[in-house]
């Protein structure tokens, strides 16, 4: 899996955003919203509702190494 980054756009709560990140993000962020039933722009507008003044893309990475960091510790 590259790690170049890959930007893609999204509508979140009624706008169009882009976000950048490295394909594994994109790859495991996509693994988090299927398993929470939810579309990747759900999942990201969730992340975006709580960021505060946090960058999105880096608001993302730590949603996502946090998603890791809980399941490997179950």
């Amino acid at each position: 899996m590259s790690a170049r980054v890959v930007k893609r756009s999204l509508s979140i709560a009624g706008h169009r955003t882009s976000v950048s990140l490295e394909e594994p993000f994109w790859a495991e962020l996509r693994a988090l919203a299927a398993v929470r039933g939810l579309s990747l722009a759900g999942l990201v507008g969730e992340i975006d509702s709580g960021r505060g003044e946090a960058n999105l893309s880096s608001a993302i990475r730590v949603h996502v190494l946090q998603a890791l960091r809980e399941a490997a510790s179950r």
